[in-house]
Order: structure tokens, then sequence, then C-alpha cells
């Protein structure tokens, strides 16, 4: 029951993102949630934060995801906390052109106020 509600929460953060609804896609993160990506040369410290970084990627390179495609779902379950892995394939547009990102992920889920919501999020490239 609980990994299939974490897998529910990761199911609906992967698809917000994947049409580019930001408020869902941001509203299934903790406030105080971190954010490690290959693309960004620190850590985010919250989810505002990586709203402004976001904000910049539009404004700087026209950023936009295209689409986005989870595989290779794994859940563990740690108590109240829920770490979900995946390889993630996201169609991402700028002003450059389409392009394809083949890379891998890891957010860390736990339960607050009855809801499993994101508080650590790390992306690396997929090996080739």
């Amino acid at each position: 029951m609980v990994e299939a509600e974490v897998r529910a929460a990761a199911e609906a953060l992967v698809q917000a993102f994947g049409r580019g609804d930001l408020e869902a896609y941001f509203g299934s993160f903790a406030e105080d949630a971190t954010f490690l990506f290959h693309t960004t040369d620190r850590l985010l410290t919250s989810t505002e934060e990586y709203r402004r970084e976001w904000a910049r990627w539009v404004a700087e390179d026209g950023f936009q995801v295209v689409s986005c495609e989870s595989t290779d779902v794994v859940v563990q379950l740690l108590g109240e906390t829920g770490v979900f892995t995946h390889r993630v394939r996201t169609t991402v547009r700028t002003n450059d052109g389409e392009d394809v990102l083949h890379e891998r992920e890891t957010i860390v889920f736990a339960r607050r106020d009855g809801r499993w919501l994101g508080v650590h999020e790390h992306l690396s490239p997929a090996p080739a």
C-alpha cells in the first residue's frame, strides 16, 4: 500500500513535469526540498530557489519541456521515507532547438501532512 502511494506521488510529479504543469510539478515538492542537478553549479536548497533557476532557464534559453518518459522504476521504503529511482528520457526545447536528454534520477519522498512530497532530487546523465 505505501509503495503504491510513493509510486503514485512520483508518477504525478513526472507527469506534471512532462506536460509543463509547473504549479503541479513544484507543488509535488516540500518547500525545503533540495535539488542536485548535473546542469547546475550548486545545490539548490529550496523549491523556491529551484523555481528561480527554472525561470532563469526560460528567460535566457527559452527552456521548455516537451515530453518526459520514466522507465526502470524502483521504489525503496524506509519508514516514512520512499526512495524513487528511474531512468528519464526528456525532450526539451530551447532557443537552439529540440534535444533529447537521457538521465538517471533519484527523488526522495517523505510523508508530510498526509502527502508524499519530494524532499530531495538528484539528476545525473545516464551512461551511454
